[in-house]
């Protein structure tokens, strides 16, 4: 029979939780959001039609979709035609789906010749799961 001193079986213990340590949590519903800013620039001489069109999509989409957390939109004070939204989903899906959604689609059907151009940005939250007021 082999004798293992006190301590060895211990420090086995402690050193088999560090290197086998499960302590994967999952993720928090805001780390699994999707976070991004969407940056256009619109015809100045639809720009009116556009932001109407831009207030329809964004109510529809806050009031009808659980997963579209926020679309804030704002203009450039000095250059009004270009316009940024920030977007956050409660995940990939929920964008997946708002892109699908009947006020979305009419939107971009509308909207399709007033858009300039279109940049999307991907972001990292860095205060996470920070709420706006």
């Amino acid at each position: 029979m082999i004798k293992v001193p006190g301590l060895l079986p211990f420090i086995l213990i402690a050193a088999m939780q560090t290197f086998c340590s499960c302590d994967h949590k999952p993720p928090t519903p805001e780390q699994n959001q999707m976070v991004r800013l969407a940056k256009l620039v619109i015809d100045s001489t639809q720009l009116e039609s556009y932001k109407a069109a831009l207030k329809e999509e964004i109510e529809a989409s806050v009031r009808l979709e659980p997963g579209v957390l926020t679309l804030y939109a704002v203009a450039e004070k000095n250059n009004p035609t270009h316009i940024t939204i920030l977007e956050i989903y409660a995940d990939t899906n929920a964008y997946k789906a708002h892109l699908q959604t009947p006020h979305f689609i009419k939107y971009k059907t509308d909207t399709k010749e007033m858009v300039q151009s279109l940049e999307l940005v991907e972001t990292t939250p860095l205060i996470p799961g920070m709420k706006i007021k």
